[in-house]
Protein backbone atom coordinates (compact mmCIF):
# COMPACT_ATOMS: atom_id res chain seq x y z
CA UNK A 1 0.00 0.00 0.00
CA UNK A 2 0.96 3.66 -0.25
CA UNK A 3 1.64 5.75 2.84
CA UNK A 4 3.29 8.97 3.88
CA UNK A 5 6.54 8.23 5.71
CA UNK A 6 8.35 10.90 7.73
CA UNK A 7 11.91 9.61 7.84
CA UNK A 8 13.03 12.51 10.00
CA UNK A 9 11.78 16.00 10.84
CA UNK A 10 11.34 18.03 7.68
CA UNK A 11 11.52 15.05 5.33
CA UNK A 12 8.62 12.97 4.03
CA UNK A 13 7.89 10.75 1.05
CA UNK A 14 5.05 8.75 -0.48
CA UNK A 15 6.26 5.19 0.02
CA UNK A 16 5.19 1.65 -0.76
CA UNK A 17 4.95 -0.15 2.59
CA UNK A 18 3.55 -3.57 3.59
CA UNK A 19 -0.22 -3.87 3.94
CA UNK A 20 -1.16 -4.09 7.64
CA UNK A 21 -2.80 -7.24 9.00
CA UNK A 22 -5.02 -7.13 12.10
CA UNK A 23 -3.17 -8.22 15.21
CA UNK A 24 -4.83 -9.43 18.38
CA UNK A 25 -7.79 -7.20 19.22
CA UNK A 26 -7.36 -5.15 16.06
CA UNK A 27 -9.17 -4.20 12.90
CA UNK A 28 -7.76 -2.82 9.66
CA UNK A 29 -9.42 0.34 8.35
CA UNK A 30 -9.36 1.43 4.72
CA UNK A 31 -8.89 5.18 5.18
CA UNK A 32 -11.43 7.42 3.45
CA UNK A 33 -10.26 10.74 4.88
CA UNK A 34 -7.62 11.93 7.32
CA UNK A 35 -7.44 15.49 8.60
CA UNK A 36 -4.29 17.59 8.79
CA UNK A 37 -3.93 19.04 12.29
CA UNK A 38 -1.55 21.50 13.91
CA UNK A 39 -0.02 18.53 15.69
CA UNK A 40 0.97 17.14 12.30
CA UNK A 41 2.91 20.34 11.65
CA UNK A 42 4.70 19.93 14.97
CA UNK A 43 5.53 16.33 14.07
CA UNK A 44 6.78 17.44 10.66
CA UNK A 45 8.96 20.09 12.30
CA UNK A 46 10.31 17.76 15.02
CA UNK A 47 8.51 19.70 17.76
CA UNK A 48 6.41 16.87 19.22
CA UNK A 49 8.72 15.00 21.60
CA UNK A 50 6.74 11.72 21.90
CA UNK A 51 7.03 11.06 18.14
CA UNK A 52 9.59 8.51 16.95
CA UNK A 53 10.93 8.55 13.40
CA UNK A 54 10.30 7.15 10.87
CA UNK A 55 6.53 7.35 11.26
CA UNK A 56 3.36 7.59 9.22
CA UNK A 57 1.36 10.42 10.82
CA UNK A 58 -2.39 11.01 10.76
CA UNK A 59 -4.73 10.83 13.76
CA UNK A 60 -8.02 12.41 12.59
CA UNK A 61 -9.56 9.77 10.36
CA UNK A 62 -12.45 7.60 9.33
CA UNK A 63 -12.94 4.80 6.84
CA UNK A 64 -14.39 1.36 6.26
CA UNK A 65 -13.33 -1.81 8.00
CA UNK A 66 -11.33 -4.04 5.66
CA UNK A 67 -10.40 -6.86 8.08
CA UNK A 68 -11.20 -7.94 11.63
CA UNK A 69 -9.07 -10.09 13.93
CA UNK A 70 -10.85 -13.38 14.81
CA UNK A 71 -10.71 -12.56 18.53
CA UNK A 72 -12.69 -9.30 18.15
CA UNK A 73 -16.26 -9.69 19.41
CA UNK A 74 -17.56 -6.12 19.37
CA UNK A 75 -20.08 -6.52 16.57
CA UNK A 76 -17.76 -4.89 14.06
CA UNK A 77 -17.72 -6.30 10.54
CA UNK A 78 -15.90 -5.72 7.29
CA UNK A 79 -17.63 -2.94 5.39
CA UNK A 80 -18.69 -0.96 8.48
CA UNK A 81 -17.81 2.74 8.29
CA UNK A 82 -16.03 3.84 11.47
CA UNK A 83 -14.28 6.79 13.03
CA UNK A 84 -11.31 5.97 15.23
CA UNK A 85 -10.29 7.49 18.55
CA UNK A 86 -6.48 7.68 18.23
CA UNK A 87 -5.91 7.74 22.00
CA UNK A 88 -3.70 4.98 23.42
CA UNK A 89 -3.86 5.04 27.21
CA UNK A 90 -2.05 2.52 29.42
CA UNK A 91 -4.96 2.06 31.87
CA UNK A 92 -2.76 1.41 34.90
CA UNK A 93 -0.81 4.59 35.74
CA UNK A 94 -2.11 6.79 38.56
CA UNK A 95 -3.69 9.24 36.12
CA UNK A 96 -5.57 6.52 34.26
CA UNK A 97 -6.70 4.94 37.53
CA UNK A 98 -8.00 8.34 38.64
CA UNK A 99 -10.12 8.57 35.47
CA UNK A 100 -7.89 11.16 33.80
CA UNK A 101 -6.73 8.93 30.97
CA UNK A 102 -5.90 11.86 28.69
CA UNK A 103 -3.11 12.75 31.13
CA UNK A 104 -1.76 9.17 30.98
CA UNK A 105 1.86 8.95 32.09
CA UNK A 106 2.47 6.49 29.25
CA UNK A 107 0.41 8.39 26.70
CA UNK A 108 0.45 7.43 23.05
CA UNK A 109 -1.71 7.97 20.00
CA UNK A 110 -2.23 6.52 16.55
CA UNK A 111 -0.41 8.80 14.13
CA UNK A 112 1.55 10.52 16.90
CA UNK A 113 3.56 7.72 18.50
CA UNK A 114 2.71 4.79 16.18
CA UNK A 115 1.87 4.67 12.47
CA UNK A 116 -1.33 6.47 11.56
CA UNK A 117 -3.76 7.16 8.78
CA UNK A 118 -2.01 9.12 6.06
CA UNK A 119 -2.01 5.74 4.37
CA UNK A 120 -4.38 3.58 2.40
CA UNK A 121 -4.88 1.22 5.36
CA UNK A 122 -4.16 1.36 9.08
CA UNK A 123 -4.40 -1.28 11.84
CA UNK A 124 -6.05 -0.01 15.04
CA UNK A 125 -7.42 -1.42 18.30
CA UNK A 126 -11.01 -2.49 17.71
CA UNK A 127 -12.10 -0.84 20.96
CA UNK A 128 -11.06 2.53 19.51
CA UNK A 129 -13.45 2.26 16.55
CA UNK A 130 -16.91 3.86 16.62
CA UNK A 131 -19.44 2.84 14.01
CA UNK A 132 -20.76 5.84 12.09
CA UNK A 133 -24.50 6.15 11.46
CA UNK A 134 -25.86 6.24 7.90
CA UNK A 135 -25.62 9.66 6.32
CA UNK A 136 -22.14 10.53 7.56
CA UNK A 137 -19.43 10.18 4.95
CA UNK A 138 -15.73 9.65 5.51
CA UNK A 139 -14.87 13.34 5.68
CA UNK A 140 -17.58 14.04 8.22
CA UNK A 141 -16.51 10.99 10.18
CA UNK A 142 -12.92 12.21 10.23
CA UNK A 143 -14.16 15.32 12.05
CA UNK A 144 -15.19 13.21 15.04
CA UNK A 145 -11.72 13.40 16.59
CA UNK A 146 -11.42 17.21 16.63
CA UNK A 147 -15.04 17.50 17.74
CA UNK A 148 -14.35 15.08 20.61
CA UNK A 149 -11.53 17.39 21.71
CA UNK A 150 -13.94 20.34 21.66
CA UNK A 151 -16.53 18.40 23.68
CA UNK A 152 -13.91 17.67 26.35
CA UNK A 153 -12.92 21.33 26.33
CA UNK A 154 -16.42 22.56 27.16
CA UNK A 155 -16.71 19.93 29.87
CA UNK A 156 -13.55 21.40 31.40
CA UNK A 157 -14.97 24.91 31.10
CA UNK A 158 -18.13 23.90 32.92
CA UNK A 159 -21.78 24.52 32.07
CA UNK A 160 -23.19 27.95 31.20
CA UNK A 161 -24.78 30.07 33.85
CA UNK A 162 -22.12 29.75 36.56
CA UNK A 163 -21.43 33.49 36.66
CA UNK A 164 -24.65 34.15 38.53
CA UNK A 165 -25.89 36.64 35.94
CA UNK A 166 -29.06 36.31 33.91
CA UNK A 167 -27.15 35.00 30.88
CA UNK A 168 -23.56 34.35 29.92
CA UNK A 169 -21.81 36.38 27.30
CA UNK A 170 -18.81 34.78 25.60
CA UNK A 171 -15.85 35.72 23.43
CA UNK A 172 -14.11 33.11 21.31
CA UNK A 173 -10.71 33.84 19.78
CA UNK A 174 -9.83 31.87 16.65
CA UNK A 175 -12.21 30.77 13.88
CA UNK A 176 -10.24 27.90 12.46
CA UNK A 177 -11.45 24.31 12.65
CA UNK A 178 -11.41 24.06 16.43
CA UNK A 179 -12.83 27.51 17.00
CA UNK A 180 -15.78 26.87 14.69
CA UNK A 181 -16.48 23.51 16.34
CA UNK A 182 -16.33 25.14 19.79
CA UNK A 183 -18.64 27.90 18.55
CA UNK A 184 -21.29 25.42 17.46
CA UNK A 185 -21.08 23.57 20.75
CA UNK A 186 -21.34 26.81 22.73
CA UNK A 187 -24.41 27.87 20.76
CA UNK A 188 -25.96 24.41 21.03
CA UNK A 189 -25.47 24.17 24.79
CA UNK A 190 -26.64 27.70 25.54
CA UNK A 191 -23.50 29.61 26.47
CA UNK A 192 -25.21 32.82 25.47
CA UNK A 193 -24.32 35.21 22.67
CA UNK A 194 -20.84 34.39 21.35
CA UNK A 195 -18.57 37.00 19.79
CA UNK A 196 -15.89 35.49 17.53
CA UNK A 197 -12.53 37.13 16.84
CA UNK A 198 -10.28 36.18 13.91
CA UNK A 199 -8.02 38.02 11.47
CA UNK A 200 -9.46 36.23 8.40
CA UNK A 201 -12.74 37.81 7.20
CA UNK A 202 -13.80 34.67 5.28
CA UNK A 203 -13.66 32.64 8.47
CA UNK A 204 -15.74 35.24 10.29
CA UNK A 205 -18.39 34.90 7.59
CA UNK A 206 -18.57 31.18 8.33
CA UNK A 207 -18.73 31.96 12.05
CA UNK A 208 -21.76 34.19 11.48
CA UNK A 209 -23.50 31.43 9.56
CA UNK A 210 -22.78 28.97 12.37
CA UNK A 211 -24.28 31.12 15.11
CA UNK A 212 -21.86 33.87 16.15
CA UNK A 213 -23.81 36.87 17.44
CA UNK A 214 -21.00 39.27 16.54
CA UNK A 215 -17.55 39.13 14.97
CA UNK A 216 -14.37 41.20 15.15
CA UNK A 217 -10.97 41.12 13.49
CA UNK A 218 -9.10 42.35 16.55
CA UNK A 219 -9.62 42.17 20.31
CA UNK A 220 -9.10 45.93 20.47
CA UNK A 221 -12.53 46.33 18.88
CA UNK A 222 -14.02 44.81 22.05
CA UNK A 223 -12.06 46.89 24.56
CA UNK A 224 -15.17 48.48 26.07
CA UNK A 225 -16.99 45.15 26.56
CA UNK A 226 -16.84 42.51 29.29
CA UNK A 227 -17.64 38.82 29.02
CA UNK A 228 -18.45 36.04 31.46
CA UNK A 229 -16.62 33.46 29.32
CA UNK A 230 -13.53 33.62 27.14
CA UNK A 231 -12.35 30.67 25.04
CA UNK A 232 -9.06 30.77 23.17
CA UNK A 233 -8.58 28.51 20.16
CA UNK A 234 -5.42 30.18 18.83
CA UNK A 235 -2.70 29.21 21.30
CA UNK A 236 -1.14 32.66 20.75
CA UNK A 237 0.02 34.04 24.10
CA UNK A 238 -0.81 37.73 23.50
CA UNK A 239 -4.27 36.73 22.26
CA UNK A 240 -4.85 34.65 25.38
CA UNK A 241 -3.81 37.61 27.54
CA UNK A 242 -6.13 39.88 25.59
CA UNK A 243 -9.07 37.52 25.95
CA UNK A 244 -8.45 37.21 29.70
CA UNK A 245 -8.44 40.99 29.93
CA UNK A 246 -12.00 41.09 28.61
CA UNK A 247 -13.37 38.91 31.41
CA UNK A 248 -15.87 40.36 33.83
CA UNK A 249 -15.70 39.57 37.54
CA UNK A 250 -16.42 35.89 38.11
CA UNK A 251 -15.35 35.13 34.55
CA UNK A 252 -13.92 31.89 33.16
CA UNK A 253 -11.13 31.42 30.63
CA UNK A 254 -10.61 28.19 28.70
CA UNK A 255 -7.14 27.84 27.20
CA UNK A 256 -7.86 25.42 24.38
CA UNK A 257 -5.41 26.37 21.62
CA UNK A 258 -1.96 24.77 21.73
CA UNK A 259 0.87 27.17 22.52
CA UNK A 260 4.60 26.61 22.23
CA UNK A 261 5.94 24.79 25.29
CA UNK A 262 8.04 27.81 26.31
CA UNK A 263 5.30 30.42 25.80
CA UNK A 264 4.02 32.35 28.81
CA UNK A 265 1.32 34.85 29.67
CA UNK A 266 1.12 37.53 32.33
CA UNK A 267 -1.74 37.33 34.82
CA UNK A 268 -2.60 39.41 37.86
CA UNK A 269 -2.82 37.17 40.96
CA UNK A 270 -4.79 39.90 42.71
CA UNK A 271 -7.37 39.99 39.93
CA UNK A 272 -7.65 36.20 39.89
CA UNK A 273 -8.29 36.35 43.66
CA UNK A 274 -10.39 39.48 43.86
CA UNK A 275 -12.52 38.86 40.76
CA UNK A 276 -12.65 35.08 41.21
CA UNK A 277 -11.31 34.45 37.72
CA UNK A 278 -11.08 30.78 36.70
CA UNK A 279 -8.42 29.68 34.19
CA UNK A 280 -8.83 26.17 32.78
CA UNK A 281 -6.90 24.05 30.29
CA UNK A 282 -8.09 21.21 28.09
CA UNK A 283 -5.96 18.42 26.66
CA UNK A 284 -7.21 16.16 23.85
CA UNK A 285 -9.98 13.60 24.38
CA UNK A 286 -11.50 12.08 27.51
CA UNK A 287 -14.53 9.82 27.00
CA UNK A 288 -15.91 12.35 24.54
CA UNK A 289 -15.68 10.41 21.27
CA UNK A 290 -19.11 8.76 21.43
CA UNK A 291 -20.86 12.07 22.28
CA UNK A 292 -19.08 13.64 19.30
CA UNK A 293 -20.47 10.96 16.98
CA UNK A 294 -23.95 11.63 18.35
CA UNK A 295 -23.61 15.41 17.87
CA UNK A 296 -22.61 14.88 14.23
CA UNK A 297 -25.38 12.36 13.61
CA UNK A 298 -28.07 14.61 15.10
CA UNK A 299 -26.99 17.62 13.09
CA UNK A 300 -26.29 19.66 16.23
CA UNK A 301 -22.81 20.26 14.78
CA UNK A 302 -22.49 20.81 11.04
CA UNK A 303 -18.96 20.31 9.77
CA UNK A 304 -19.73 20.70 6.08
CA UNK A 305 -19.04 24.48 5.96
CA UNK A 306 -15.53 23.74 7.23
CA UNK A 307 -14.62 21.21 4.55
CA UNK A 308 -12.96 21.45 1.16
CA UNK A 309 -12.23 18.79 -1.45
CA UNK A 310 -9.69 16.29 -0.03
CA UNK A 311 -6.20 16.10 -1.51
CA UNK A 312 -4.49 12.86 -2.59
CA UNK A 313 -1.42 11.47 -0.80
CA UNK A 314 0.79 12.87 -3.54
CA UNK A 315 -0.24 16.39 -2.47
CA UNK A 316 0.54 15.92 1.22
CA UNK A 317 3.04 18.78 1.08
CA UNK A 318 0.34 21.08 -0.29
CA UNK A 319 -1.99 19.94 2.51
CA UNK A 320 0.62 20.87 5.13
CA UNK A 321 1.18 24.21 3.43
CA UNK A 322 -2.54 25.02 3.46
CA UNK A 323 -2.73 24.42 7.21
CA UNK A 324 0.52 26.24 7.95
CA UNK A 325 -0.68 29.32 6.07
CA UNK A 326 -4.33 29.23 7.20
CA UNK A 327 -5.69 28.67 3.69
CA UNK A 328 -9.20 27.30 3.88
CA UNK A 329 -10.49 25.88 7.13
CA UNK A 330 -10.18 22.09 7.31
CA UNK A 331 -7.84 20.20 5.00
CA UNK A 332 -8.24 16.47 4.49
CA UNK A 333 -6.16 13.90 2.65
CA UNK A 334 -7.95 11.04 0.89
CA UNK A 335 -5.46 8.17 0.55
Amino acid sequence: MRAIVLDRPGSFRVAEVPDPAPGEGQIVVRVEACGVCGTDLHIMDGEFPPTPYPITPGHEFAGTIAAVSPDVSLGLSAGDRVAVDPSLFCGYCRRCRAGRDNLCENWGAIGDTIDGAFAEYVAVPAVNAYRLPPGLDGQQGAMTEPLACAVHGLRRLGPPGLSGTAGDTAVLTGAGTMGLLLLQLMVHFGYGPVTVVDRVPARLEVARKLGASAVATDLAELADQRFEIAVDATGVAPVIEGAAGLLDRGGRLLVFGVSAADASIAASPFRIYNDEITITGSMAILRSFAPAVELLASGAVDVRPLLSEPLPLEEFGEALDRVRNSRGIKTHVRP
